[in-house]
């Protein structure tokens, strides 16, 4: 008897077992139809922008796209203001009274030229080399060759200046130097005497 009721005990449990396994895969059929059935629901309501904020968004970007573009157009017109411009008065050649002692010409920063010399200009370069000569004592060697694309040198011949410019290579002159700034020392000046080397 107690064989048999073991057996019935053995045959409930399996039953049991059974029940609770078909049970279990029923709940989780249940459970993963539902995650898959609210899916497309959550899907269709979430929208991470909605038309308000996409407006909004835009409306910030093409006012900070604005704000750039005007800050760098109001600095760019700060610089020139204030420190490239170039200041060229009008001088025609047959009125060398318009130009003084102390007049400058060209870009207003001294400092912007690392060179600089003093000396009678005269139209002409140093063998094919440059516009202008600077003639200075101490005869042709320290002559100066020039060129200029800022000031017109032409208005200031017969007139002792000091030029600031940068230096360049030169094949022929002892010195060649692109100007870029002239000072008038004095509009009555003479040449001074060259030696003969």
């Amino acid at each position: 008897m107690q064989l048999q009721e073991n057996q019935e005990n053995q045959e409930n449990r399996d039953k049991t077992e059974s029940l609770q396994q078909e049970n279990d895969l029923h709940l989780d059929n249940v459970s993963h139809e539902n995650q898959v059935d609210e899916m497309p629901h959550l899907r269709q309501n979430q929208d991470p922008m909605s038309k308000k904020t996409k407006k909004t968004f835009l409306i910030i970007c093409v006012f900070a796209v604005l704000a750039g573009i005007l800050t760098g157009f109001g600095a760019f017109q700060l610089k020139n203001k204030n420190g490239n411009s170039q200041n060229m008065e009008n001088v025609t050649v047959g009125d060398p009274n318009k130009v003084k002692n102390g007049d400058i010409f060209g870009v207003q920063d001294k400092e912007t030229f690392a060179d600089n010399a003093t000396g009678y200009l005269e139209k002409g370069g140093v063998d094919g080399e440059g516009s202008h000569k600077l003639l200075r004592e101490g005869g042709n060697s320290q002559t100066v060759a020039l060129t200029s694309s800022v000031v017109d040198l032409d208005k200031l011949v017969e007139m002792e200046v000091k030029v600031y410019g940068e230096t360049h290579k030169a094949e022929k002159a002892g010195w060649f130097m692109d100007v870029g700034r002239v000072e008038v020392i004095n509009t009555e000046a003479e040449a001074p005497i060259q030696t003969l080397e």
